[in-house]
């Protein structure tokens, strides 16, 4: 199951810098972990979560297998994109392929690097950007109307939800707001999701600041941080020059490096995390000799359909799911003092898997 974030963000932000380092990072994760560089932008990385490591400790696992997101750096962007100016069709086109969108910001102030607006100021270049996304969310909702017309005259009932559903989001759109904003019902939110609304994507902002201000950001990243909360989005604070410097060193001299910068994780490491709660997502374990590893899961998800992630063939064929929460695993020393202790539960098809359990699948055939 893969889950992409795009990353955007206007000329001379360090949305590439950032990248840069993202695909490097994991390349040097290479050697215990799996990971692959699809296109030139798009790269593979893992979710760090200490805990697997815990766990392949205690099941003595030979190999450890972490759970991964999908990272794009989208074509830059910048006014008109929505028209068609500079890059702008195949910024659009990418964006609405990814899950969700990390929209990197300047908050640093630098005499040599330009701004392509003249002026340091996040919360106007995050708009530039909405507004392009939503002027092109505009323009596709109105061709999407002209081609319902005649089916809802012909009394089509997907078409005439369809219809509903635009005009929610129209009415959200022309009043300035994303798609995001406008609250929908469990039952529509498929049909919603079909609408492809660039709008309608969760963002979290990163504020890419000087290094000197990685630990605790500055008047900037306070701006956008206050921004995100009024609009229910998500930010971090991060130095794109301090993350491309650990991406080269060695895991030891990175943290060293954190360290003495007063950092207590790189700000990868939170943007990642970041990233995947917004899309919603958690993480459940499967441990035993052979491996440890970390599978992703969307919140909710049910037992038969987390087994599916493994294999299709265990959704199809479950017959129930061994459960032992992460702690009990832990303190009682894996599966066996579980059992003995009564925490390994036996649980059918309408349990809803939580974060961190450790699972066994048993299937037919």
């Amino acid at each position: 199951m893969g889950f992409k974030t795009g990353i955007v963000g206007l000329p001379n932000v360090g949305k590439s810098t950032l990248f840069n380092a993202l695909t490097r990072t994991a390349a040097a994760q290479a050697a215990n972990f799996p990971f692959c560089t699809i296109e030139p932008n798009v790269g593979e990385v893992a979710v760090p979560d200490a805990r697997l490591a815990k766990l392949a400790e205690i099941a003595q696992s030979k190999e450890v297998i972490p759970a991964r997101m999908t990272f794009v750096d989208i074509a830059g962007l910048v006014k008109g994109a929505s028209k068609g100016e500079g890059l702008g069709n195949q910024f659009l086109a990418n964006i609405r392929e990814v899950d969700a969108i990390a929209h990197v910001l300047r908050c640093f102030e630098d005499g040599d690097v330009t701004h392509v607006e003249g002026r340091v100021d996040p919360v106007a270049d995050a708009e530039t950007i909405e507004t392009e996304l939503m002027l092109a969310d505009l323009e596709s909702i109105e061709k999407r109307m002209q081609n319902l017309v005649r089916k809802i005259r012909g009394g089509d009932k997907e078409a005439i939800e369809q219809e509903r559903l635009l005009k929610l989001a129209t009415e959200a759109l022309e009043n300035g707001k994303p798609a995001r904003s406008v609250e929908i019902a469990n039952e529509d939110a498929k049909a919603w999701k079909m609408l492809q609304l660039l709008t309608a994507k969760p963002v979290l902002y990163v504020c890419n600041v000087a290094e000197d201000e990685a630990a605790d950001g500055n008047e900037h990243s306070a701006r956008v941080a206050e921004m995100a909360a009024a609009e229910g989005a998500a930010s971090v604070v991060i130095s794109a020059k301090i993350e491309e410097e650990i991406s080269q060193l060695e895991p030891d001299e990175a943290e060293m490096f954190l360290e003495e910068l007063g950092l207590q994780e790189a700000g990868l490491d939170r943007m990642i995390r970041a990233g995947y709660e917004l899309l919603g997502l958690q993480t459940y374990f499967t441990a035993g000799p052979k491996e440890a590893r970390a599978w992703t899961i969307r919140q909710g998800t049910l037992a038969p359909a987390a087994a599916g992630v493994i294999h299709g063939d265990f959704e199809a064929k479950f017959i129930r799911a061994e459960t032992v929460a992460y702690d009990d695993y832990v303190s009682l020393g894996g599966e066996s003092g579980a059992r003995d202790a009564g925490k390994l539960r036996a649980e059918g098809k309408t349990y809803e898997v939580k974060d961190g359990d450790v699972l066994h699948f048993l299937h037919s055939g």
